[in-house]
């Protein structure tokens, strides 16, 4: 299988010459991190070269690269790709679109799960929760449309003292295995991998908030041929299953 993937990358120039032994540094948002952290060693196996992952909360990662942070791959909600591109902090190349991630509500394992089939059973549902638990809406996307959707349902105000912030690269989807949290709503792929807890499932359409999550290279990466590279394994055919495996969906308009 390794010798299969390595003819694979040698096709598309991963595996040649001019790019062995260039170390890579990736910034990534954690939405990203269960699927990345699979396919780094693939790559990193099958060429030579070493990847430093780098994860964090998205709105820390979009000041870092204000303040001059330098990385050779970002991993990010393309929204904020567009942000940062425009306000000069960061120029990208070779952009891709590796798909879209919904948010989930989780319980904790053998905990009745509640019905979110239509947006008045997920009012219900979250009004009768003693506490719910997802990311700070001032430092990531989710957050921010999560508040925006408690108001289109009319209870932002009852809501208020059972909200707790706490995303899930810091430990929220734990909240919820540990019991501290009735309900936790985050993207899809920051709660499969947590043991202990249960996916209820999507939110429905009208209340979903899906984050569209891009990969590029820096236009003064120094290492810019083996960054463009991994940018291109981590969007090639047989790189799907694992997106599709972490919870990633094919983005709008993508036939990633």
């Amino acid at each position: 299988m390794r010798s299969i993937v390595a003819l694979g990358l040698i096709a598309l120039g991963v595996g040649s010459p001019a790019v062995q032994s260039a170390e890579l540094r990736v910034l990534s948002g954690g939405g990203a991190q269960a699927v990345l952290q699979t396919l780094t060693p693939r790559f990193q196996g099958a060429t030579g070269n070493s990847v430093e992952l780098n994860f964090a909360v998205v709105g820390a990662i979009r000041q870092r690269l204000m303040d001059g942070e330098k990385a050779d791959v970002v991993v990010l909600p393309d929204a904020l790709l567009d942000a940062v591109e425009k306000a000069g902090a960061f120029r990208a190349q070779s952009r891709t679109i590796v798909g879209r991630i919904p948010i989930g509500v989780v319980v904790r394992e053998g905990v009745a799960a509640p019905d979110i089939t239509r947006p008045e059973t997920v009012r219900q549902a979250l009004l009768d929760a003693r506490s719910v638990v997802f990311p700070d809406p001032e430092a990531t996307p989710t957050g921010k449309h999560l508040m925006g959707a408690f108001a289109q349902m009319g209870i932002a105000a009852p809501m208020q003292p059972k909200i707790v912030f706490r995303n899930a690269i810091d430990g929220g989807v734990i909240l919820v295995r540990d019991g501290k949290a009735d309900l936790g709503l985050f993207l899809v792929t920051e709660i499969l991998p947590v043991k202990g807890v249960k996916l209820v499932g999507s939110l429905p359409p009208s209340l979903q908030g899906y984050v569209v999550y891009a990969a590029a290279v820096a236009a003064d990466s120094k290492e810019s041929e083996a960054a463009v590279q991994f940018v291109k394994f981590l969007s090639e055919p047989d790189a799907r299953s694992h997106w599709k495996a972490a919870g990633f969906e094919p983005a709008e308009g993508s036939t990633k």
